[in-house]
């Protein structure tokens, strides 16, 4: 069974929109509920009002309430319908008209009908509408816009000024020009709002920022930087920064380009990866004499690691070099890992002997017993020979009365003089008399043979198995003996930050090959692709730790742990 129910609905302009929709039922509800099959929008109707059944070729219309409704102008609660003959139902405002359409279906036709008496209407708009109880909307916009201007502008202005006057008079309504709270590196500055804002309507200058931030250095010179970003820019983006600019805006590049503010009180976020990919990913083709490789993520476009390596120790020369080149080291130092670290070696077994004395295991050396983190675990300490090496490599040149004499590492004047005066013999000498005085059978002749040198000279120590010789490179410094300084690299890539604390629970020998080095020569450092092995870009979440540019690299230049390090606790 099938009703077919027809809208009509009125625009403003007096025009008729009809729709029409059949629905396969044999009842149909009628109210105010939305739920209903035909929804009638007034309060004058109850939710569920009327139903309306097919009983063969009649309809019976039923009151579910006691509200009834209206047949062709007469109240009823209930009544029959002979859809070929037809009739009007009246339910609040709207008229349901019920016929048969030429297809022989029950046609209603839904109509609102207005208002009789346009005195009622206009009655209704004055006891019910707002626009009757408040002023006009004109005269509503001038008041609201001048309470608007005296209480964010004129009153915050005015204790402005008198704070100006008097710095004991507190400043009234400014948090209304507070875009939002700052972060937690500027909390302390909640109320001191001309610390950045120096100028009144001025955006925030770079010498703003760096009246404080001293040490802060640029990621590069501005010419480089804009050359980097693909000169002017585009016609558009010129525009808006002339815009800018106008306005005392610096930029781009300008603290406040990244540094953004009155964003709640967290910590700043570390930058995107394709934050310093739109520079780095094609930065030879913009930057030709640039020394860095194109880069845009770690796993998938990044150059080969160039550490720091020692090719002077005497100027103390340092030479980036490509891992991809095998550079070999000269830091000054004879040192075979190999050799110290072999477990059925003889330094094994002599650590493995005096192992309770210097805490080595009986395994023999393990890389921990000379490479000892600093305080924060990041790096290591430079070795120090009488606390890492002394235990085997003893400086003991003298026994004198039970006390033992060593030499003074690093210092080789003071070894000369040290091995000039071991084993000395003086000349014999009389015993001193008093003047006058003629002892019967007294000395009277003296030694005169020159003093007698027992002990190694230091050129024996100097030689090349000789104490110093075999693990430093004798050289002539002024004229004088001496050896080639030793050169500890503290830090071998400057621009990147590895933390070993964080990498605790991978053995030394996962990224460092100190078993199999013969030489000290070796620049014992991992390459990209064992980096790779853990590390991948940052978008990479299949990769056992997505590194994206900030974990290693920061902004700035500083010596300090990049922004991607560091956790937010807040």
């Amino acid at each position: 069974m099938t009703f077919r129910l027809r809208t009509i609905d009125v625009t403003a302009d007096g025009r008729q929109i009809v729709r029409d929709r059949d629905l396969a039922a044999s009842r149909l509800t009628i109210g105010r509920a939305a739920e209903n099959d035909v929804h009638l929008p007034d309060l004058a109707i109850d939710p569920h009002h009327a139903a309306i059944e097919r009983n063969g070729d009649l309809l019976e219309v039923t009151a579910l309430g006691t509200l009834g409704f209206g047949v062709d102008g007469v109240a009823n609660q209930k009544t029959v319908i002979d859809p070929a003959r037809g009739a009007e139902l009246r339910f609040g405002s709207y008229n349901l008209t019920i016929s048969r359409d030429a297809d022989g279906i029950p046609l209603i036709t839904i109509a609102q009908v207005a208002s009789q008496d346009p005195g009622e209407a206009a009655d209704d708009k004055a006891r019910f509408s707002l626009a009757a109880a408040m002023p006009g909307k004109r005269r509503m916009a001038w008041i609201f816009g001048a309470l608007i201007l005296l209480a964010f502008l004129a009153i915050p202005v005015f204790f402005n000024l008198v704070h100006q006057a008097n710095p004991k008079v507190a400043v009234r309504g400014d948090k209304a020009w507070s875009a939002g709270a700052l972060s937690l590196a500027h909390h302390s500055l909640e109320q001191n709002c001309t610390a950045c804002h120096v100028k009144p309507f001025q955006p925030v200058q770079d010498a703003t920022c760096m009246s404080c931030h001293k040490t802060v250095h640029d990621h590069a010179s501005p010419a480089r930087l804009a050359l980097a970003r693909g000169g002017n820019g585009p016609l558009g983006e010129r525009l808006l920064w002339a815009v800018a600019h106008s306005f005392g805006k610096e930029g781009p590049g300008a603290c406040a380009d990244c540094h953004t503010e009155h964003e709640g009180a967290t910590r700043m976020a570390a930058p995107a990866q394709q934050f310093c990919a739109d520079c780095h990913e094609d930065l030879k083709t913009r930057l030709a004499d640039t020394r860095l490789g194109n880069a845009a993520d770690f796993g998938l476009l990044h150059p080969q690691f160039t550490p720091a390596v020692v090719t002077d120790p005497v100027a103390g020369k340092s030479v980036p070099m490509s891992l991809d080149g095998h550079p070999k080291e000269n830091n000054g130092l004879t040192f075979p890992h190999k050799l110290h670290l072999d477990p059925l070696g003889g330094a094994a077994r002599m650590a493995a002997s005096i192992g309770r004395e210097r805490d080595y295991g009986r395994a023999g050396l393990q890389c921990s017993n000379c490479h000892r983190p600093t305080e924060d675990g990041i790096r290591f300490k430079p070795i120090d020979m009488e606390r890492d090496c002394e235990g085997c490599h003893s400086l003991a040149y003298d026994n004198v009365g039970g006390t033992v004499r060593r030499l003074r590492h690093g210092d080789v004047d003071q070894m000369i003089a040290d091995l000039a005066v071991s084993g000395y013999n003086p000349p014999v000498a009389a015993p001193r008399e008093r003047p006058g005085q003629f002892g019967v059978g007294g000395n009277y002749h003296i030694d005169f043979a020159p003093p007698r040198y027992t002990s190694s000279t230091f050129q024996q120590a100097l030689s090349k198995d000789g104490v110093c010789g075999e693990c430093h490179t004798p050289t002539m410094q002024g004229g004088r003996p001496g050896v080639v300084p030793v050169r500890q690299t503290a830090r071998f890539m400057s621009d990147g930050w590895f933390n070993h604390k964080a990498h605790a629970q991978e053995k030394c020998t996962s990224c460092h090959s100190a078993e199999k080095s013969s030489t000290s020569t070796d620049v014992l450092l991992p390459n990209l692709a064992s980096c790779r092995t853990c590390h991948m870009g940052g978008d990479d979440r299949r990769a056992k730790v997505p590194s994206g540019c900030a974990m290693c690299h920061g902004y700035h230049p500083t010596q300090g742990a990049p922004r991607g390090t560091k956790q937010d606790k807040t």
